[in-house]
């Protein structure tokens, strides 16, 4: 078979990189496969390739775009999809290869936000084709395996690859679900403990990532739901089966994703009966307040409380000084009274 000749492919930079690892027919790994004989190793139709390429940038990368576009000649749309994120989990079978979107997940340490991680995949007979906008630490894992058991790891070709890829992308989703938990735990106990706007932003910033995780895992499962089912020329028959365990841990995580959303719905509602329960009690408070002083208020309204040096002639019927002590007698013992009622009766 002939092999195509030498391509001459952008320089990669700093933020746009690419790095190919074949494994040939006769089992020997390659752990920097040049670029420029991309083509040869695709069209040995023997081995297994895989490019891993990776840019930082918001610009587009010249790099990935004429590998993808001139060297494999993916189809212009599968290309434009992958070069901009598209944050929709999908797959889509052109044919002689698939395309897919796959997302992990993170959990902020600092902000409690989730973080999605996209990874556009490639899927061919005898490669796969993986691009992504940021350092992925799943990837960075495969290669370290890959590299120590070079022998094993990509023996049983493309799809098993992927598969592999797919499996160390759901733990991570797994290890940031169990984040997630821990902080719903967290803010349930500080709801009894504080009720500061602290607590009800962190609330929100929960409730938003286990919203973002239920929509995200949706299509993601109808994704594995569909590689460990179809008939896609590209996937043995034999490897299907390994789509499927990943598929039962996207179910899990579909259904966890859907329970810490009532979860920290239900916390949501707690702290919000926690401070009406407050108000009422503040409130309380200040009514039984407002009784124990009204009394006061009315003799004070009533009678001025002018008894020396008024215009009134209260000796007439009373002296002053009598009336000025019963008025300051029943001022002060009315609120004692009334409190007493009120316990008595059990409202305060």
């Amino acid at each position: 078979m002939t092999t195509e000749p030498e391509r001459s492919l952008p320089t990669a930079s700093a933020t746009c990189r690419a790095r190919a690892l074949y494994r040939d027919g006769a089992g020997e790994l390659h752990l920097n496969w040049p670029l420029e004989r991309l083509g040869e190793a695709i069209h040995s139709g023997a081995g297994t390739l895989w490019l891993d390429m990776e840019n930082e940038a918001d610009t587009p990368c010249p790099l990935a775009e004429t590998i993808l576009r001139e060297v494999f000649r993916f189809h212009p749309l599968a290309v434009d999809d992958a070069l901009k994120e598209t944050h929709v989990p999908k797959i889509d079978d052109w044919d002689g290869y698939l395309y897919l979107v796959f997302h992990s997940s993170q959990i902020d340490p600092e902000s409690d936000d989730l973080r999605l991680q996209e990874l556009d995949v490639f899927l061919g007979p005898n490669y796969l084709v993986t691009y992504h906008e940021e350092p992925l630490e799943y990837l960075t894992e495969a290669r370290k395996a890959i590299e120590a058991d070079p022998r094993d790891r990509m023996k049983d070709g493309a799809d098993h690859l992927l598969f592999r890829f797919l499996d160390r992308s759901v733990d991570q989703s797994l290890a940031a679900i169990e984040v997630l938990d821990e902080r719903i735990d967290d803010v349930q106990d500080a709801v009894m403990d504080d009720l500061g706007p602290q607590t009800l932003q962190q609330i929100f910033r929960i409730k938003r990532s286990a919203i973002q995780l239920q929509k995200t895992f949706g299509p993601q499962r109808d994704v594995l739901n569909k590689l460990s089912r179809d008939p896609y020329k590209v996937v043995q028959e034999k490897h299907r089966i390994y789509f499927r365990d990943v598929y039962d841990h996207i179910v899990r995580i579909h259904d966890i994703s859907e329970g810490l959303r009532d979860l920290i719905a239900g916390t949501l509602d707690t702290y919000l009966s926690v401070i009406s329960n407050r108000t009422n009690e503040i409130m309380k408070t200040l009514t039984v307040v407002t009784v124990m002083f009204l009394p006061m208020s009315f003799i004070t309204g009533f009678f001025g409380m002018n008894f020396f040096g008024g215009s009134l002639e209260l000796d007439v019927w009373m002296p002053k000084w009598l009336l000025f002590f019963g008025s300051l007698s029943v001022m002060l013992l009315s609120p004692v009274a009334i409190l007493a009622m009120l316990k008595r009766w059990g409202w305060f």
